[in-house]
This record gives structure tokens, C-alpha cells and sequence, in this order.
């Protein structure tokens, strides 16, 4: 039996609490406890307690660690991704410099048309590797679990390709949470008919993605150019005959009924909310849809920030993700966690429970990952900080150690 102790924790911020997603001022509830140690037995964390206590019972451990003067909490759940994707876009750089909006870098032939473009023509061990590369430096940024979306093949046989790499990428140690996105933008052959797409995306699209590929979810753009509140709705429910839960990506540009349309339909999460309406928002929060805020994506873009205060004051549950992408090449949700502190309003305990035990609800691992509580997967990290209040306050790699179910699987390199 595989045992570790991590002993004499500074301060381990354990987020124990109820079994749901945290709303409200419970986001700033962290369940910290000092002196403390973690023993995990067999990849899962056996139990929780005083460091004296646990160093008494259990003596006999196959690794133990010293954790004096450290932090640590639970591994990192980034809930939205699009990290499965070839080639890249730096030359949009340019665009946006020239202050192109993101509608009119598609226009011009950059945005999601030019990744499906050289996704589709990748090898598959192109975009295996390339993809494996940067789950593999996600991790190394302390993520643990990620939602992870196709989206850039859209077509019948190129998204079902997409979700069956994925499933072979478990070796990145980070959880993969996959996610249908047939319905991201209208590829090229159906220009001028997104109704016929949409009625592919709902019918023989997404069976055979439900019949061949482990997708969790569905998830649809709906946006003004993109996909409409009525055709995503036809989407969604449609996935749902197929057992997937349903995302949305709502009212990043405009306010255009996302945040209606995942209440309407019972979805899991609402992402991005930029524009949503005060009525959408209370609608999702009757429905207990998560909303997933993604200011990198508003940093990079050049977009306003969602408002958490206001959603928190909606009594919403707030996770974030990086949305990594092309348009928005963020492999760290400390970089996120920094950019919503300072642009979206959240304090550092609550940006702190957004990537974990509200992330892990929002890819549907809330009785798996996300706190540190007897049972739950022992997906840690040490972090050389002297308080959590340094997540956002300080910018950069604050992480020292990744565990993976137990077993330590990235230590930072000392100096010298």
C-alpha cells in the first residue's frame, strides 16, 4: 500500500465544507488549519489533521515530507479549455494592436476559422504531441483536473477524432474532462446555411460522438455570428437525449440570451458572462448554474471583465478557467487567478475556491477532486508562499510541488 505524509503545513487550506458548489460569501469560507498534516494512503487522502497528532499514527509511511512554512491546497481545476488545438495565431498580436475587434480578425481570416483550418490538416501525432505539451505545462502550474473542449475539427469525422485523442493523453497525469463543441463556429463548407450545420451538429454529429467517444459534455457558442439562443437550445437538448450535460458559452460579446438559454435548459455552466443580463444571471442562479469566468480571454482580447461582485451578489457560484486556446494562450490559472483579482473583483479566498472545489463542480468531479477531505483524490500542491492572500497578489510560479493521486509528479528545481 502506497502511503505519503505531508507533515507540518504552514497553513493547508482544506475548502471542507458542504458537498456542492460554494455561492456567495461561502466562497470566502477556506477551512484552514495550521500545524497540519495530510496522509494519504493508496492515492486517496486517508485523513486530515494536527501535524503532532498524525505524525504519531503514522510513523511508518513510505514517503514523508516536511512542509514547514508552506502552503498548501488543493490541486488546481482549470473548468474551461480549448488546449486540444494545432498550429498558433501570434500574428492576430498584430490585429489587435491595430485595434481589430475579435469579429474582424475573423473576418480577416485569423479566429477560430484558421485553427480549424490547421487542426484538420495536422497528423494526429502532431496534435497529440503539441497538445500533451501543454497539459503537461498546466500541470506543472498546479492544474490537476481540466475540462478540455474539441471545437476545432466540426465536421462529423474530425470531432470524433478530437475527443478519441484526447482519451489518449490520460498520461499528462492531469484529469481530462472532454467536451463536445461541434457547435463553435460554422466551418467553411456550410457558409451562409447555420441552420443546416446546427441540424448535423444535433443529428448525426452527435451520435456518433455520444457513440464513440467518452465526451461529458455539450457545450455551444452562442454569440451574434456564431450560433444562435435557438439553435443552441436544439443542440443542447438534443445532447441531452444522448446522456451529455449541457455548457454554454454566453454573452462574451453581447448580451445575447446565453445566460437565459442555460437556465432554459438546466445546464451545468454559463462561461464568460461579460454582457449577461440581470435577469439571465438570476435565472441561472434559481437553476444553480455555475458560472465560469474567463478574464484572461477579456485580457488577451481586449474585452471588458465580468463583474464577480455582481454575480456573487446574485448568489452565483463562480469558477474560472484559463481558456486556453489560440486566441488566448494561458497555460496557468495563477495567471487567472491574478487577472480576476485585480480585473474582475474576486479576493484571493474566493478566486482561490473558483479553481478548486467550484471548478471541480463545474467539470462534474465535485465528489472526486477539489477539497482536501478523507476519500477525495489526493491531488495537491505545495506552494512557496507564506499565506493563500499571495495567489493574486503575487504574479508568477508560486507552485513547488505537484501530487497527482499521491504521487508527486513535478518538483521545482532549486537554485543552484
Amino acid at each position: 500500500m502506497d502511503t505519503v505524509l505531508l507533515m507540518k503545513i504552514g497553513e493547508l487550506v482544506t475548502l471542507a465544507g458542504p458537498a456542492r458548489a460554494r455561492r456567495g460569501a461561502e466562497m470566502r469560507e477556506l477551512g484552514i488549519l495550521h500545524d497540519a498534516a495530510v496522509f494519504v494512503s493508496d492515492g486517496r487522502i486517508a485523513e486530515v489533521g494536527p501535524s503532532p497528532d498524525l505524525e504519531a499514527r503514522h510513523r511508518d509511511v513510505a514517503v514523508t515530507l516536511d512542509l514547514t512554512g508552506k502552503v498548501v491546497v488543493p490541486g488546481f481545476v482549470d473548468a474551461h479549455t480549448h488546449a486540444l488545438f494545432a498550429g498558433s495565431r501570434e500574428d492576430e498580436l498584430e490585429w489587435k494592436r491595430e485595434g481589430l475587434s475579435y469579429r474582424e480578425i475573423a473576418a480577416r481570416g485569423g479566429g477560430i476559422a484558421s485553427t480549424v483550418k490547421k487542426t484538420r490538416e495536422a497528423p494526429d501525432d502532431v496534435l497529440r504531441r503539441e497538445t500533451l505539451g501543454r497539459l503537461r505545462s498546466m500541470l506543472r502550474h498546479g492544474t490537476t483536473t481540466a475540462e478540455v473542449k474539441s471545437g476545432y475539427g466540426l465536421s462529423v469525422d474530425q470531432e470524433v477524432r478530437s475527443l478519441t485523442l484526447l482519451s489518449q493523453m490520460q498520461d499528462a497525469a492531469i484529469e481530462i474532462v472532454p467536451t463536445f463543441l461541434g457547435a463553435h463556429a460554422l466551418p467553411p463548407e456550410f457558409e451562409g446555411r447555420p441552420d443546416a450545420y446546427a441540424d448535423l451538429v444535433a443529428g448525426p454529429m452527435l451520435e456518433e460522438v455520444a457513440r464513440k467517444t467518452a465526451a461529458r459534455f455539450c457545450d455551444v457558442f452562442v454569440e451574434d455570428g456564431y450560433f444562435t439562443s435557438d439553435q443552441g437550445r436544439r443542440i443542447l437538448l438534443a445532447a441531452r437525449r444522448y446522456g451529455l450535460d449541457a455548457r454554454v458559452h454566453a454573452d462574451e460579446l453581447t448580451a445575447c440570451g446565453g445566460a437565459e438559454l442555460a437556465a432554459d435548459v438546466g445546464a451545468v455552466t454559463a462561461d464568460h458572462l461579460v454582457h449577461s443580463t440581470n435577469a439571465g444571471l438570476k435565472e441561472m442562479a434559481a437553476r444553480r448554474v455555475i458560472a465560469v469566468l474567463l478574464p484572461g480571454t477579456s485580457f488577451t482580447s481586449r474585452l471588458p471583465y465580468a463583474d464577480a461582485r455582481r454575480l456573487l451578489g446574485l448568489d452565483l457560484a463562480v469558477a474560472l478557467g484559463t481558456d486556453l486556446s489560440p486566441n488566448s494562450w494561458i497555460e496557468s490559472l495563477q495567471t487567472v487567478i491574478s487577472i480576476a483579482v485585480h480585473h474582475s473583483g474576486l479576493s484571493a479566498a474566493e478566486a482561490l475556491t473558483a479553481v478548486t472545489v467550484n471548478g471541480a463542480y463545474a467539470v462534474g468531479k465535485g465528489g472526486e477532486c477539489g477539497t482536501i477531505e478523507t476519500g477525495k483524490r489526493a491531488d495537491l500542491l505545495v506552494l512557496d508562499l507564506p499565506n493563500h492572500r499571495h495567489l493574486g497578489y503575487r504574479h508568477g510560479d508560486s507552485v513547488e510541488m505537484v501530487l497527482s493521486q499521491g504521487r508527486v509528479v513535478h518538483r521545482r528545481a532549486l537554485p543552484g
